[in-house]
């Protein structure tokens, strides 16, 4: 079915730097008019440092309903809010945000909600399972928020940024609901072993992971979507594992932002 596109098209705005490689614009538009909704997402190349004046131009337009956001913004836009949902506050990020009442923005974040779904279609089990997380960025920080409360018997997190692994770690350890740790590359003794980083989307990008440790007895996860098999997931797949993808977490993410998009205020 074609888009419509008129005059009276409400828009919503995917908002990343860069933002060439995100397939979610038509795939979002298509749902939201699916659900007899004139209204189309459009992708915007913004840089950090214009994101706060970009935010506040769009602002002004009154058909502007709505704003998707990936990396790196998710924890800038979270400042941009006037309020957000629970699990947004605690993880301090966002990756959709729309209209208050009165004309400011309303975020929450569904990335962790969308992954561990995605896992779970897999066949995966989640409760009382060992997690080994890379990446504790906006959609690491909300991964791991969401495994924690799923149940998980220990996660590890590990990331390139030393002082943003330990923060996460020590805010989710806080929780008592299950051991967090700091984690390293070695996936040995790990049931479930996730990529929330962008390693893989660029030829040449080093794994996140030492595959050499994976086993047909584990799950592997990743959130990158282009390309749709990450080498992270080639990997696993040539060794046996389960796998799931980052376009089986967007379908997720999709309906989620879709729904949240659509609620009334």
């Amino acid at each position: 079915m074609p888009l419509s596109l008129d005059g009276a098209t409400r828009v919503h705005y995917i908002v990343g730097d860069p933002i060439a490689q995100v397939k979610s614009p038509g795939g979002v538009s298509a749902c939201l008019q699916e659900r007899g909704h004139n209204a189309v997402v459009l992708p915007a190349h913004v840089s950090p440092t214009d994101l706060a004046t970009w935010v506040a131009g769009v602002s002004l337009a009154h058909n502007v309903d709505g704003i998707i956001v990936t990396v790196p913004h998710k924890f800038a836009c979270r400042a941009l809010c006037r309020s957000v949902s629970e699990r947004s506050a605690f993880v301090g990020s966002v990756n959709t945000m729309r209209r208050n009442a009165d004309g400011s923005w309303h975020g929450d974040m569904f990335d962790g909600l969308a992954f561990v779904q995605a896992l779970r279609d897999q066949g995966a089990p989640i409760a009382g399972q060992r997690a080994l997380l890379a990446g504790a960025g906006g959609a690491g920080s909300a991964i791991a928020q969401a495994l924690v409360l799923a149940g998980v018997a220990e996660l590890a997190i590990t990331d390139a940024d030393a002082a943003r692994q330990q923060a996460l770690v020590g805010q989710l350890a806080a929780l008592n609901l299950g051991r967090v740790r700091a984690g390293t590359a070695d996936p040995r003794g790990f049931d479930l072993v996730l990529n929330a980083t962008p390693m893989g989307m660029s030829g040449g990008d080093p794994l996140p992971f030492d595959v050499a440790g994976l086993h047909a007895g584990m799950t592997v996860g990743c959130v990158i979507t282009q390309p749709a098999i990450s080498p992270l997931v080639a990997e696993a797949r040539a060794r046996g594992c389960k796998t799931s993808t980052g376009s089986q977490m967007f379908a997720h993410v999709r309906d989620l932002m879709v729904d949240f998009l659509l609620e009334k205020t």
